[in-house]
């Protein structure tokens, strides 16, 4: 289905990318929020974001401070004049949250995997005009980051955003979570003028990492950021590490780089023509191979032969792969696209053994 948007830009939010959303990952007292708040008022950020409600992997955790924090919240408002935005797990967060008049509400990534939570939330948002952004869910499912602002925008919410932070991984390297960028980018060619929001901190899990990523992020026209910032970050009482000052923020931001220019010049345009032709030729050369493929098929059939050639498979693999490296291409790449090439030669084949 199409969603049907309209502006999430509040009254007097200037229309420049990157928008920024920043503060603390979790209210943990009056004081810090106020302290942290006023520091990023000091530096022009618009949009205060705090954890009120905090879900927690394991038990024990710090799980936020609940309903006293929305009213912290509501002080930020009358004292620094910014916007406030929290997250949202339940219909009863979301009635506290409005009553308490936050303007900006999130959905986190855990609720975004879950369906029927996402659509309680959704019935408890009928009849409101409120911007809404969603999370992608920790698992790399893009139809059900879709399927969330679907269920939203169905309750009559137009004023929709995207976040992205990343997706789980059980192999944890550089990342705490994995960009995966070219999921954002998939929902961004399908739903083109939904704004999407980059999650630095999520991701990167560390706070020298926020710096690049955001970076990374404008590259690649995200729209906006949503960055955890905190008075005395070390001192937090969750995700210390990936939190940064108001003023490390502000450096960060004034050092971005924002390339808005979208002019097609002749030779880009002659440059892309290059790349339509090459695509053009790729084609062409997966059709013939798949046509030699399904001969193969035949023959394996005819001499009651299998399908999978182990040896043959791993020759392949190892041969292409260090081709590929001596070209000056990646091998996890070469990899993915060998074997996906791989697997519909097989699928070709079994159709074959069918027939």
């Amino acid at each position: 289905m199409e969603l049907e948007l309209e502006s999430i830009l509040l009254p007097g939010i200037e229309e420049k990318r990157p928008l920024v959303i920043a503060g603390p990952c979790s209210a943990e007292t009056e004081e810090q929020v106020m302290d942290t708040a006023k520091q990023l008022a000091a530096k022009g950020m618009k949009i205060f974001r705090a954890g009120i409600w905090k879900p927690r992997t394991k038990p024990g955790g710090f799980e936020g401070v609940g309903v006293e924090g929305l009213a912290w919240l509501k002080e930020v408002k009358k004292e620094t004049g910014m916007y406030v935005s929290t997250e949202v797990a339940t219909a009863k967060h979301v009635y506290e949250c409005l009553k308490a008049g936050i303007d900006i509400l999130w959905v986190g990534a855990r609720t975004t995997a879950n369906p029927f939570a996402v659509q309680e939330i959704a019935d408890a948002l009928k009849g409101v005009d409120i911007p809404v952004l969603v999370k992608n869910p920790v698992n790399p499912d893009l139809e059900l980051w879709i399927g969330a602002l679907e269920r939203i925008n169905n309750a009559g919410l137009k004023r929709l955003g995207a976040i992205h932070r990343g997706f789980s991984s059980y192999d944890k390297k550089i990342y705490r979570n994995l960009p995966q960028w070219h999921i954002p980018i998939e929902l961004r060619r399908r739903i083109p003028n939904l704004p999407i929001f980059c999650d630095p901190s999520h991701i990167g899990g560390k706070r020298e990492l926020v710096a690049p990523l955001c970076q990374q992020a404008m590259d690649l026209n995200f729209d906006g950021l949503i960055v955890e910032s905190h008075c005395n970050p070390d001192c937090a009482w969750s995700d210390a590490s990936q939190q940064v000052t108001p003023e490390v923020l502000d450096f960060i931001l004034n050092t971005l780089v924002i390339r808005d220019i979208t002019q097609t010049t002749e030779s880009l345009s002659a440059l892309r023509r290059q790349i339509d032709d090459l695509d053009n030729s790729l084609l062409e050369l997966l059709a013939r191979r798949m046509r030699v493929s399904r001969e193969i098929g035949q023959y394996k059939k005819e001499h009651n032969m299998p399908i999978l050639q182990a040896q043959r498979y791993d020759e392949i693999l190892q041969k292409r792969i260090s081709q590929a490296e001596q070209m000056g291409m990646d091998t996890e790449f070469m990899k993915t696209v060998l074997v996906a090439i791989h697997e519909e030669s097989v699928r070709h084949q079994q159709e074959i053994m069918k027939d």
